[in-house]
Parts: C-alpha cells; sequence; structure tokens
C-alpha cells in the first residue's frame, strides 16, 4: 500500500507530533508499505530525499503565521500524489487545504484541539469540519480525547482510539549514570520535553520551592519559554541550586537522566497537552509519572495510584504534595514505577501501536 502522510513538520525538527510521525513512517516502511511523508522545509528550499526507507517530500517554506507554515507548493504536491491512502495529522489548517486537491481515502490523527490560536482556529474551523466530516476513520490516542473534544463530537462513529507507542529504551551507559548521581544526588524529579507554554514547567519550579528538599532536573530546548527565564524564577523563589535547567539534551544523556531520576513530571496546564508520549518514556525506564488532569489523554496515560499521581494543572501546592509523597517513600515510587513499566510494555509499545494503524488501515480499505 501506497500511504501518504501529510504534517507540516518532521524531524530533525523536534516535536511529540514529529516524533511520532517519524516512528509512524519508518515503521510501516520496514513492513513493506511504500510510505511518502510530505511536509514543509524548514527554509526557503525544498527537497526530495529517501531517509530509513521513508519518501521524504519537503516543500518551501513562504512564512510562519501562528506557527502553521505556509507553502503553496505543498497544496501542488498533495494533488500531484496518486498513493493508495492519505494519513492527515492535525492540526495543521495548510494540510487541511491541501486535502481540497485529493481523493483517495483519507485518515486522520487529531492530536489535539486547536487551543491557543483561537482567530486561526475560527477562521480555518470550516476547513477542518470538512476534512473530519470526509475522514473514513479519525485517530485519536485515548478515550477521553475523543469524548471531550468539542471537534469530536459529531464524529465519534468514526473515531478509533490507537494509543502512540514508542520502542524500548536502550540500556544507559552505567559511566554516564555514576557521573550524573554525582552532579544531582536527589532525591530528583526530572522533566523532559520542549519548554512551551502549555508544559507548566514554571509550576515545577514552584512545587520544589515549598519542600525543604529535592531538586528538579528541566531537559529540553527554548520554544515558547526559556530557559533561562525558568532560571531566574527559580533564583527568586531562593532554590537556585536545587533547580537544574539543562537545555537541550542528547539520546545518551536522556537516559541517563532517566535512570537518576526518582520520578518524572508532567505539570501541563493546557489541552494542547493532549497525550503526554513522554510519560511512556518515563514508563519504560521504570519511573513513576506526576501528570496532571486535562481531560485529554494525559491521565489515560498515568493512572492515579497506579502508576503514579494525576494532580490538578496549574496546582504548584498539589504538585509538592505528590512529590513529597513520592520523595519520603521510596519503595512505594518504585512499585509505582514498576507497574507504569509494565503497563507501557504492554500497552504502549511501537509494534502494537503499528498493529492498530495497520487494523484501521484495512478496515477502510475492506469497506472499498
Amino acid at each position: 500500500m501506497h500511504i501518504l502522510q501529510i504534517y507540516k513538520d518532521y524531524p530533525p525538527v523536534h516535536g511529540g507530533i514529529e516524533g511520532h510521525l517519524q516512528l509512524l513512517s519508518e515503521g510501516l516502511a520496514a513492513r513493506g508499505h511504500r510510505v511518502t511523508v510530505l511536509y514543509v522545509a524548514p527554509g526557503s528550499q525544498g527537497r526530495h530525499e529517501w531517509r530509513n526507507g521513508v519518501e521524504l517530500i519537503a516543500t518551501p517554506r513562504l512564512l510562519t503565521l501562528a506557527r502553521a507554515p505556509l507553502s503553496p507548493a505543498l497544496l501542488w504536491q498533495a494533488a500531484r500524489c496518486r498513493p493508495d491512502l492519505i494519513h492527515f495529522h492535525h492540526p495543521y489548517p495548510v494540510g487541511d487545504l491541501a486535502l481540497l486537491a485529493t481523493r483517495a481515502p483519507l485518515v486522520v490523527t487529531y492530536h489535539s484541539d486547536i487551543v491557543r490560536q483561537r482567530v486561526l482556529g475560527a477562521l480555518t474551523a470550516p476547513l477542518i469540519h470538512h476534512t473530519l466530516r470526509r475522514a473514513a476513520c479519525i485517530i485519536t490516542g485515548s478515550p477521553a480525547l475523543m469524548q471531550s473534544s468539542l471537534w469530536l463530537a459529531h464524529h465519534r462513529e468514526r473515531v478509533r482510539v490507537v494509543p502512540f507507542g514508542l520502542p524500548p529504551l536502550p540500556l544507559p551507559d552505567p559511566a554516564l549514570v555514576a557521573d550524573m548521581r554525582r552532579r544531582f544526588p536527589g532525591p530528583n524529579a526530572l522533566f523532559v520535553g520542549r519548554l512551551r507554554y502549555y508544559k507548566g514547567v514554571d509550576r515545577l519550579v514552584r512545587a520544589i520551592a515549598l519542600l525543604p528538599r529535592g531538586h528538579a532536573i528541566i531537559a529540553g530546548g527554548d520554544a515558547t519559554v526559556r530557559g533561562s527565564d525558568l532560571v531566574r524564577l527559580a533564583n527568586a523563589l531562593g532554590v537556585g541550586e536545587r533547580v537544574h535547567v539543562l537545555g537541550a539534551v542528547d539520546n545518551a544523556t536522556l537516559r541517563a537522566l532517566y535512570a537518576i531520576a526518582d520520578v518524572f513530571v508532567l505539570p501541563s496546564v493546557a489541552r494542547s497537552e493532549a497525550f503526554g508520549a513522554v510519560q511512556i518514556e518515563a514508563q519504560m525506564a521504570g519511573l513513576p509519572v506526576i501528570c496532571t488532569e486535562l481531560g485529554t489523554g494525559t491521565s489515560y496515560v498515568t493512572i492515579h495510584g497506579r502508576t503514579g499521581f494525576v494532580v490538578p494543572p496549574d496546582d504548584p501546592p498539589a504538585l509538592a504534595r505528590a512529590l513529597a509523597e513520592l520523595f519520603a517513600n521510596p519503595a512505594r515510587a518504585r512499585a509505582l514505577g514498576m507497574a507504569g513499566r509494565e503497563r507501557a510494555m504492554a500497552e504502549f509499545r511501537l509494534e502494537r501501536m503499528l498493529d492498530r494503524i495497520e487494523a484501521v488501515y484495512a478496515e477502510i480499505g475492506n469497506r472499498a
């Protein structure tokens, strides 16, 4: 089967959707499908290449508006391709426009609502509704997002829940782990991810300031929030020596950080956090997770009292209480972490996700 994937970006651009798109595309290609990914290049020069068995067509970027890259060539390329099936990754309104020129059966992965760009969301609402009406199947990562999204309210009979999946983490380098333990003796709360407003990382800093002990390790590049602002906040709260803002780290360092952490924290504050796949990484590393209840998929990945704790968003005292509980009870923290690892290996493995995606594709093919 020739599958055309459409989204705005692709690695090496970092992000949860970008990472999922790469894993999905390369996984499907390894299973014998022909996979083409159509996206927008970071600059004004397009490119056409093959990488890890996947055909990548990057169209030139004209400009970026509200985090959406504009590329007229994307529309032309979408019309030019003749795939057996199109798999579109929402949200990307320019992609909705490009779909108007295509006729192949359509699958939409609905990653999240459009939350912050309300004007853009209102202007593009007719396009988005057209895409959702046309889709033979709509995929969401969790039942919670399917039930809570107003955009999906009229399409639930065509929604299929396919949780995101990741490959197992390689073992960390023992020497690097030992070095990290010397630098960060703990107890350590770890955050990993791009520093975006909806991640709520400043709430983690404020929670650490409410505790008499414990460190926050923050690993991730700047985006809509700057690491330097978090450092200033920590210093102002008197916990500068207990908050460590590392910036972006390589994979070897990341694996070592998972090994020395006592708990993983995803303190997100807005529905833009629709799943939080980084929680799966933490679970695979055996860590208990503290996440926030957003009415999306965060509390589907982390089950309160079973694999970690779920706390209200934008509530540093509640986050501090959960951290204090795990810092003071390492045996319970390990038990929650092991339960999370078992669930991640059973429910959130990459191979299981690929099986489920192929089943969606087969369902559409059987209707034809």
